[in-house]
């Protein structure tokens, strides 16, 4: 977590937890709001057998922040559930720290848009997702 994360999100997310997937995958989350995040994941350990980042991989950490992101825009006692996703993968990635960069597109009552930008160490856009979540009430 990242030092400048306030104290009440940073507890939000030790004890939620990211899932068992995205733990796995190294995933950190830098910062997070309803309406943008930012989060990391290492290209080592997330690479197909050619050598280059699985693009499942970009997906994984894109639908990871939009989820959370989505969640938080969704209020106390809701949470957001992924009804749609999409991804452009436009450059490989082969090593390095790669980073999501969440900003919401629309953000409603019952549903939630984000679009993330995947990058390498350069700044060279390797993904773009956008993600619908539906906003529901805890049961």
């Amino acid at each position: 977590m990242s030092e400048n994360m306030s104290p009440e999100i940073a507890a939000w997310i030790a004890q939620r937890g990211l899932g068992e997937l995205a733990e796995s995958m190294g995933i950190k989350i830098i910062s997070i709001s309803g309406d943008a995040g930012v989060a990391t994941m290492p290209a080592e350990g997330n690479r197909q057998p050619l050598g280059i980042v699985h693009g499942g991989a970009y997906v994984v950490l894109a639908e990871t922040l939009g989820s959370m992101c989505a969640t938080l825009a969704a209020g106390e006692n809701r949470h957001a559930v992924g009804i749609e996703i999409n991804a452009s993968h436009t450059k490989s990635c082969t090593q390095g720290l790669i980073t999501a960069t969440c900003k919401a597109v629309n953000l409603g009552r019952n549903l939630a848009t984000h679009e993330i930008a995947v990058e390498d160490e350069s700044g060279n856009r390797l993904s773009t997702v956008r993600i619908t979540n539906f906003l529901r009430d805890n049961r």
